[in-house]
């Protein structure tokens, strides 16, 4: 049972190494952006998250809509 436990630890810490690699060694190495803001080709085409889009119609709404 400890052995299995062991080699798991072992395995994950490989694959975590392995994983982070190209983070660690870059000189301003940072975790890829995963937000859709972030994606040029969706922001040109006019493609927000959907946060974005609530807090946008929220803001346009008045205040009988808000209430309702």
């Amino acid at each position: 049972m400890l052995t299995i436990v062991l080699m798991t630890i072992i395995i994950l810490a490989v694959c975590v190494a392995l994983l982070s690699t190209g983070i660690l060694l870059k000189k301003n190495g940072t975790f890829p952006s995963l937000h859709i803001d972030a994606n040029p080709a969706l922001r040109k085409q006019g493609i927000t998250c959907a946060k974005a889009q609530h807090a946008e119609q929220q803001h346009r709404k008045n205040l009988e809509e808000r209430l309702k």
